[in-house]
């Protein structure tokens, strides 16, 4: 029996335990769900560098008590001069993964904590001040954390692509330029003392002060598009989530430029498949029927998904019941659809937390590859990410790279109302597989009955390419049933075979706040994090 821990005060789950440490802290001393997330968010970009950054983009599903979600976007918009002619001057036609010209969006994530705390104030609840929830974060930085196997070992694996590329060595690596060993002791003093300046100063001194002009001019100094101008344009939006009602409840997501249509399209056109009952949990008509589901979301996804400002199409359109019905209607329950696309990938974290009065936050906090870009601000310690990496320099691409653009994020924070009062905040890290592990874990969960932590800790599959692979082939951790994986070969998959509890796979988890208010907890042990809850 594996075991979901439960509480009723408040609860905080996050892939980095001293995150969600940081965010029970603030619980416990009477702070919302929304103070708690910014605590964990601070203190996870310390903790957790080679995932996230302050440096990077988020975005937020906030639900009040009673109330259905508001989303916040924090996702950078592209340099003014991050244009096709310019990629084609600088980088002969395109956009490096690493180094200067790999950082040309602006940083949106600072900027959705301050959204997020003054939306809260607009609720009535005055926020606890700004220094006591970046306390934790500033304390990391100062005085260092140890090095995790995780953050070790990917270290070691992208080193190449990172070591010479302007201020990784100072930050990251040790005084003769080698990769910490896991337990050295981290240290972050700059990070630590621009913390302790937005403390003072604000959050947006991060976009139109002190910070931001120091950010701007190394990163111009450098050879990056982005001005301070670009910096100066930066705001986080408040907006309204995407949803789709399922047999089992209403389920919500971010609009685009994330693929938080493809989570909700998944778990859509399988509500429609007719195979939700809950004898047939973990069965051949389940998985095949996920991936299946996926493949028609992804098609449409591939086609058309980019900055909802400069997409040609509604995307509002693929959750109607024409459509849905449509592409329900070529899935064929027996036979695979043959399946070579371009894979979206993607380095992440979510967290979740539920406070005592039962409101709710579901986020996520990205640098888009490993490590970013891997620029590190000297003076300010700030990491910066390569989500731009992820523009097209084809002209009729959805998504080609033009100013004051959102790329594509695989980012999608999810948030579910069951029809019996229970409410769920889920989601996962892993760019291309996010909008299928959330499935897997609302499907097992909230479809076949299965307990919360088991339905996190559970075999994954992913549809698509990873980091450094080629084939677009199902990948199965090895723990299902060899009789299941038989039988998906047989119908047609190409399945290749992970290692149990793979990273590859995701570090997902979630919170469950039942109808009386007790709240129940997963976290992936895929990951170094941890529940937290009193």
């Amino acid at each position: 029996m594996i075991n979901t821990p439960s509480a009723l005060g408040g609860m905080m789950t996050a892939p980095h335990h001293l995150a969600s440490q940081a965010g029970l802290r603030v619980l416990q001393e009477g702070g919302t769900a929304v103070e708690a997330m910014v605590a964990a968010a601070a203190t996870i970009a310390v903790v957790y560098p080679h995932m996230n950054a302050v440096g990077g983009d988020g975005f937020w599903l906030i639900a009040e008590p009673g109330q259905d979600p508001v989303g916040i976007d924090a996702g950078g918009r592209s340099a003014a001069l991050a244009t096709l002619d310019f990629y084609r001057e600088a980088a002969g036609g395109a956009i490096p993964a690493r180094g200067p010209l790999a950082a040309l969006t602006a940083a949106g994530t600072i900027g959705g904590w301050d959204a997020a705390l003054k939306y809260l104030n607009g609720t009535g609840r005055s926020p606890m001040p700004l220094s006591r929830l970046l306390e934790d974060a500033i304390q990391h930085a100062t005085n260092g954390v140890p090095v995790t196997q995780g953050q070790h070992d990917l270290t070691v694996a992208k080193l190449d692509g990172l070591a010479d590329v302007p201020g990784f060595a100072e930050t990251h690596l040790t005084s003769d330029g080698a990769v910490p060993a896991v337990r050295d002791i981290l240290k972050q003093p700059k990070l630590g003392a621009t913390l302790t300046h937005l403390a003072e100063a604000g959050l947006d001194d991060f976009y139109r002060g002190d910070i931001a002009r120091t950010n701007a001019a190394f990163l111009e100094k450098v050879g990056s598009p982005l001005r301070l101008s670009d910096l100066e344009a930066q705001h986080a939006q408040v907006l309204k989530p995407f949803e789709t009602t399922l047999k089992s409840g209403r389920v919500f997501n971010m609009p685009p430029p994330t693929q938080g249509i493809s989570s909700l399209m998944i778990l859509a056109l399988f509500d429609r498949l007719g195979i939700t009952s809950s004898d047939k949990g973990e069965s051949f008509d389940h998985i095949h029927g996920m991936v299946e589901a996926t493949k028609q979301a992804f098609i449409l996804r591939n086609q058309h998904l980019t900055d909802h400002s400069f997409m040609k199409v509604d995307p509002l359109d693929w959750l109607t019941e024409e459509t849905l019905s449509t592409l329900a209607g070529r899935i064929d329950d027996k036979t695979a659809l043959p399946w070579p696309h371009e894979a979206k990938p993607g380095d992440t974290i979510w967290m979740g937390a539920i406070d005592g009065e039962g409101r709710a936050v579901s986020f996520i906090q990205s640098i888009f590859w490993e490590y970013g870009s891997g620029i590190v601000v000297p003076e300010t310690g700030v990491l910066w990410q390569n989500r731009g990496h992820g523009f097209s320099t084809d002209p009729k691409h959805p998504n080609v790279v033009e100013p004051g653009k959102r790329p594509f994020h695989t980012l999608n924070p999810a948030m579910a109302f069951l029809n019996d009062g229970r409410r769920l905040t889920y989601g996962t890290m892993g760019g291309e597989g996010q909008p299928q592990t959330q499935s897997a874990i609302y499907s097992r969960y909230a479809m076949y009955d299965m307990p919360l932590q088991q339905a996190v800790t559970a075999p994954r599959w992913l549809l698509g390419r990873t980091w450094g692979d080629d084939s677009a082939s199902l990948k199965l951790e090895s723990r299902f049933d060899p009789t299941l994986v038989e039988a998906l070969r047989n119908a047609g998959h190409t399945v290749d075979m992970f290692p149990d509890f793979d990273s590859t796979m995701g570090h997902a988890g979630a919170i469950v706040r039942m109808p009386n208010g007790v709240l129940e907890g997963a976290t992936d042990p895929r990951s170094d994090g941890s529940v937290a809850a009193f």
